[in-house]
């Protein structure tokens, strides 16, 4: 007749994938009487074995499959059995559900750095090079040492040319005029050159160096700022329009 006990215990030990052995000992006064053994499927002595049979208590082996817990097969191996040489790929440990490890949440993209804004300042030696081509832009042949000399003559006399930059980049300039007329009763301020970069137009880059301009020579006591833009460039007619700028004359020129 079986041990219900025994066949649960049984049970368990295929759901670890052990087999449960029973002594086959039938007398009660014999040393081996009711004691129990685990073996793995292929026989080999796991707990409560030695070579004549079992020899643990089956509280014993209920204790020992109790501490295999939630441990897979493979791992029930590695606690209970002498260590053995793996042959094949090694199949992964698993994490248990509950204790996988925390996802790490990926580093956002740095912010691309903004383009640095357009700054107007005094035009420098340095940058005769750069104006120079600005001004062949326009269509007037200069060299870079003759702007090197009109500004420092143009310093003496507080006309110092502005100019437009983007980071160390000059992208636009605009030269300044002021004089003493018969005909006016204040100075009369004037835009000599106003340029900026193809590549920089229509960035308002042309209206920045008009506005400093004008502060400039309304600080210098002009009440009249004046410019001349050749006849063929409509769209700096509509700029300087835009700007409440009106046409009052036409120009005419003379070379010497």
């Amino acid at each position: 007749m079986s041990d219900p006990h025994l066949d649960d215990l049984a049970e368990t030990a295929r759901n670890r994938g052990l087999k449960l052995v029973r002594s086959r000992v039938r007398t009660a006064t014999k040393r081996r009487f009711g004691k129990v053994g685990l073996t793995d499927k292929g026989g080999k002595p796991v707990f409560g074995m030695d070579a004549k049979g079992p020899t643990a208590k089956p509280e014993e082996v209920e204790q020992y499959l109790r501490k295999l817990g939630a441990k897979d097969w493979g791992a029930s191996l590695d606690v209970a059995a002498p260590q053995r040489k793996r042959t094949g790929n090694p199949t992964p440990r698993r994490h248990p559900a509950n204790d996988l490890p925390p996802r790490l949440k990926p580093k956002p993209a740095p912010k691309p750095k903004p383009p640095p804004k357009p700054q107007v300042r005094e035009a420098k030696p340095s940058d005769a090079a750069r104006m120079a081509e600005l001004i062949r832009y326009l269509g007037h042949e200069i060299s870079e040492k003759q702007v090197r000399k009109n500004l420092a003559a143009l310093k003496k006399t507080d006309e110092t040319p502005l100019v437009a930059t983007v980071g160390k980049q000059v992208v636009g300039m605009c030269g300044i005029g002021k004089r003493i007329v018969i005909s006016r009763p204040a100075l009369l301020g004037r835009i000599t050159t106003l340029v900026v970069a193809e590549e920089m137009q229509g960035k308002g880059i042309g209206r920045m160096l008009v506005e400093a301009l004008e502060q400039r020579l309304r600080k210098a006591g002009c009440q009249l700022i004046e410019v001349t833009s050749n006849d063929r460039r409509a769209e700096a007619h509509a700029f300087y329009r835009h700007l409440g700028y009106e046409r009052t004359s036409m120009r005419f020129a003379k070379k010497l």
